[in-house]
């Protein structure tokens, strides 16, 4: 089907508030086309280039891309010197269209560990963009979750210590308060090219009741149809949290009366 038809389509009232996306494929894209695995990776950057767009354009308030992860730094040091090459040119070209647009940019993870110049310009973005208001565009950068688990954990300890919490005080509100997603709702919708069946340390406490959806398509190759194709299933589903379709319905009664 068209993108304009699958648009037509989408639901505007129910859109997902957060979509976290798992970027998969791009060495294989390479190797399918006998290329290096790095015009792979600077293919995908186009890809989340209009990926960003049509999210905004569709009014998604936060978009999470699993940019690189903490097991990424075992990665050939060629490879990752491009990636972080890659990533320094996404930053520098996209700050005119991100403030043309809205978009704020924030990341989550270890991004001490980034190069010094990499970091340096991922913070000038933040800052430049921290006024916008229109979508949040969210990267996971030296990011692993069972990481963010254990440093919220030792946040949480050091708050025992100090006496600033009691053991008692401590719920699944003060470990979502302690991780590095505090100032964000968890994703509604977790999409994952490539056709993987694995979440892959990625946001693991954060995507309890989020909707996945899996797709074969290579991130290289993901397109605003496929998005599209995304959406249109997370509004298809009922999405329960734990009750049964029968009190989902009372509670839906008692808050339109």
């Amino acid at each position: 089907m068209r993108e304009d038809e699958l648009l037509k389509k989408i639901n505007m009232s129910n859109l997902p508030r957060h979509i976290a996306i798992i970027m998969d494929g791009n060495g294989r894209w390479a190797r399918l086309r006998k290329l290096n695995r790095i015009e792979g990776h600077r293919k995908a950057t186009e890809t989340v280039r209009k990926t960003v767009m049509a999210c905004r354009e569709l009014n998604i308030d936060i978009l999470t891309l699993y940019t690189f992860s903490q097991e990424n730094w075992n990665r050939p040091r060629n490879e990752v010197r491009a990636l972080m090459f890659l990533l320094k040119k996404f930053l520098k070209e996209e700050l005119e269209e991100m403030q043309g647009n809205n978009i704020r940019l924030i990341a989550i993870g270890r991004t001490e560990k980034l190069p010094a110049d990499v970091k340096e310009t991922l913070d000038s973005v933040m800052e430049q963009t921290k006024g916008n208001d229109g979508m949040i565009l969210n990267l996971a950068l030296s990011y692993g979750s069972r990481i963010e688990i254990v440093d919220a954990v030792k946040r949480i300890a050091t708050q025992l210590e100090e006496g600033r919490l009691g053991i008692d005080e401590i719920n699944e509100e003060t470990v979502s308060k302690n991780l590095y997603t505090s100032d964000l709702p968890d994703p509604d919708l977790m999409i994952r090219t490539s056709g993987e069946m694995r979440i892959s340390n990625f946001l693991l406490w954060q995507l309890a009741y989020a909707e996945l959806w899996i797709t074969p398509v290579l991130w290289p190759d993901f397109k605003k149809s496929d998005l599209y194709e995304a959406i249109l299933d997370y509004q298809s589903r009922e999405r329960r949290f734990g009750l049964t379709a029968e009190q989902l319905k009372d509670k839906k009664r008692i808050m339109l009366s």
